[in-house]
């Protein structure tokens, strides 16, 4: 199978410090690999409404939430591109992390199966120390494990203002070579 990047944008600024570093990284993909970029913000989810126990009644879908799980479904590398939110990903992005709770029970998606195997990445630009985002990673590390995803970590860049992310050598360095690796399957701390 061939590989096919979706890289899922979460900053609610256009050309911010994360889709900067993200593209640099993405330039280094052989002209081979098909690439796809969504940002969530041009595509909102509404709230994500639990209704396991009791509550899984049919619902209609949100038209950005087929979207959204058909992209989903269609990559094999999977990259969210977050700037760090208050020690975490951003509210859109936490949000297409929350439906897919709702796709795990969509009826004729076997949602978890599906993605097993795939890889899981993060891309994200900070304005402090790298130690700062160690929510973050966590909830990406988590998630493809619970998936029974690889997950090839997170480039980490250091920048506030706009462009600043371009400054940092040491994160434009990884960038060159952060897709290249090999993805080790994810694990929760537990081993499991």
């Amino acid at each position: 199978m061939s590989r096919r990047f979706l890289f899922l944008l979460g900053s609610s600024r256009r050309d911010g410090n994360t889709e900067l570093l993200a593209r640099r990284a993405a330039e280094q993909l052989p002209e081979d690999v098909e690439q796809r970029w969504i940002s969530l913000a041009e595509h909102p989810l509404p709230d994500f409404e639990d209704r396991r126990h009791g509550t899984d009644a049919a619902r209609a879908e949100h038209e950005n939430s087929v979207l959204l799980r058909e992209a989903t479904l269609a990559a094999t590398d999977l990259v969210i591109a977050s700037p760090l939110y208050w020690y975490s990903v951003t509210t859109p992005t936490k949000r297409y992390l929350d439906h897919w709770s709702a796709w795990l029970r969509t009826p004729g998606v076997d949602f978890r199966a599906a993605m097993a195997g795939r890889t899981l990445w993060g891309v994200t630009a900070l304005a402090t120390e790298a130690v700062v985002a160690g929510p973050l990673i966590g909830t990406l590390n988590h998630s493809a494990a619970y998936m029974g995803m690889r997950f090839g970590g997170v480039l980490l860049g250091n920048g506030s203002k706009p462009g600043d992310v371009l400054n940092d050598s040491e994160a434009l360095a990884r960038a060159k070579t952060f897709f290249a690796q090999e993805a080790p399957l994810a694990r929760f701390p537990s081993g499991e």
